[in-house]
């Protein structure tokens, strides 16, 4: 392993941790900006599907204390489980780039829109029959994209929640999903011993950087957690638009 793989191996790893840390979502995005520049897509998929998991149960125990337990995220998570088999199926069918940059062009309007409004619109009465349906398409794009995160994030970011009840939707919901994606990658192979090897050197920059981004998280008020979230899709989608171009 030459001193560039394991320096764009421990940024990929920080980077994505610190997103987790921060906001629950858009570690797979940050990381695979940068593993996919050293490493075939399966194994940057499988490292981060894993990286993704680890931290993500991490920020849920310590900010256990500041989440709320609900029914929301059961709208969201049942329907999800049903897209998630979906998604993996349309992935043989539909190149995955197309769909990748589909979403990214929607995560840059949608953050481009919000991000240059002086308020931001907030739906106050539940919606659930949308809840459900924003909670299968983000299965369908988890299992197709590895964006399960993407549709939730921002609907959850239009709702009047703080932002402790708008993670107890999208941190748990994203840890499931790629929870089942790590599973089902581990069944197909994807974990050599070359790629455990990647995921132990990782994971030490993973874990501490998740701490950064919890630490941030804390101490955000509740608009501009909201506000964050918003221009961290629009962030997201322009990296995730440059690295499917380039």
């Amino acid at each position: 392993m030459s001193f560039e793989f394991a320096l764009a191996l421990l940024a990929g790893a920080a980077a994505g941790g610190f997103i987790n840390g921060l906001a629950g979502f858009g570690t797979a995005l940050l990381s695979l900006g940068i593993w996919l520049q050293v490493m075939p897509p399966w194994q940057a998929v499988a490292i981060v599907a894993a990286m993704s998991v680890v931290s993500g149960l991490q920020s849920l125990w310590l900010i256990r204390r500041d989440l709320r337990v609900g029914t929301r995220l059961a709208r969201f998570l049942l329907p999800a489980l049903v897209g998630l088999p979906l998604g993996t199926a349309a992935l043989g069918l539909v190149e995955a780039s197309v769909l990748k940059l589909v979403i990214a062009g929607f995560m840059l309007l949608y953050g481009a829109f919000f991000a240059f409004r002086r308020t931001l619109p907030q739906i106050e009465r539940p919606m659930l029959v949308v809840d459900a349906l924003v909670g299968f398409l983000g299965g369908v794009l988890g299992g197709a994209a590895s964006l399960s995160g993407a549709l939730p994030t921002m609907w959850c970011a239009m709702q009047s929640w703080t932002k402790s009840e708008t993670s107890a939707v999208l941190r748990p919901f994203n840890v499931t999903i790629l929870g089942i994606a790590v599973a089902l990658f581990a069944w197909r192979g994807y974990y050599t011993p070359d790629t455990l090897i990647m995921i132990a050197i990782a994971l030490p920059a993973t874990l501490g950087s998740v701490h950064i981004g919890i630490w941030m998280f804390r101490r955000l008020t509740d608009v501009q957690f909201r506000r964050l979230l918003v221009w961290l899709l629009f962030a997201s989608g322009a990296l995730l638009t440059l690295r499917e171009l380039t």
